[in-house]
């Protein structure tokens, strides 16, 4: 009786078929079964319409997600009000100053020349520099009718430790909610900081929750602003207002032959 042995595979795959060598030794080709096209088509259909779906789901989400997104970052990171611009009206506001009264600018333009500096925090290096700068010129800018007020962020108690430790003898106004700077346009950051310093012999914390961009305006005695700096040096800030009034021709001089 004869044992079948398994057939012995010799070739690779040729023209989708596969040569064996035969217990016998006759070659014999095999080929791989077949399905019908529509069988197939009937298997993938339904993968491709799913990975379809997720596509276009993940496209729709992404947006929808980029869009909430965007719509809250200017809200939270940065405000901008309407630009205020060198011959445009003065914006009229409000503000609590350092003594804990209202501030009002209609009390104030329209009778002086008022200098507007925003400025980012109580005692900073930066902000230090550019208050005591106006504190050494105040006497010459009084003298030419000149009112200054400072405007950040900080409440009306870091104002006042600010003003004792530098004894500045001028108005500075809270704005922590950044309306004042809002509108004026200029741009603010939304976010806890604390600032410590001694101040009479006591370790103070300045803490803010919001931190304005350094920028100075000047509104002349008709409610316009004549100048515009949004690139302050703070040092030089007061510096700059008295060389701008000096430059100045004053208005009843202007008819004079």
């Amino acid at each position: 009786m004869r044992r079948e042995l398994p057939a012995l595979r010799i070739g690779l795959p040729c023209h989708h078929s596969l040569a064996v060598l035969t217990p016998v030794g006759r070659l014999r080709r095999i080929r791989p079964p077949t399905y019908p096209v529509p069988l197939v088509l009937s298997a993938i259909t339904p993968m491709v319409h799913a990975m379809t779906s997720i596509a276009r789901w993940f496209r729709s989400t992404s947006a929808a997600v980029l869009a909430v997104f965007l719509a809250f970052l200017p809200a939270w990171t940065v405000a901008l009000g309407a630009e205020v611009s060198v011959g445009s009206s003065a914006p009229i506001f409000t503000a609590v100053d350092d003594a804990g009264q209202p501030w009002k600018s209609t009390d104030h333009v329209g009778r002086e020349i008022v200098v507007v500096y925003f400025y980012p925090a109580d005692m900073t290096g930066g902000c230090t520099k550019q208050a005591c700068g106006y504190r050494d010129d105040m006497q010459a800018l009084r003298a030419k009718s000149v009112t200054v007020v400072g405007v950040s962020g900080d409440s009306v108690r870091n104002h006042q430790l600010f003003k004792q430790a530098h004894s500045l003898d001028f108005t500075l106004l809270a704005d922590p909610d950044g309306k004042v700077a809002e509108a004026f346009g200029v741009p603010f950051t939304v976010g806890d900081k604390v600032v410590s310093a001694e101040i009479g012999g006591k370790n103070e914390q300045l803490a803010r929750a919001l931190t304005t961009k350094r920028w100075t305006f000047v509104i002349d005695t008709d409610g316009k602003v004549i100048y515009k700096n949004t690139e302050v040096k703070a040092a030089e800030d007061s510096k700059a207002i008295l060389k701008l009034l000096a430059s100045r021709v004053p208005p009843t001089a202007a008819s004079v032959p």
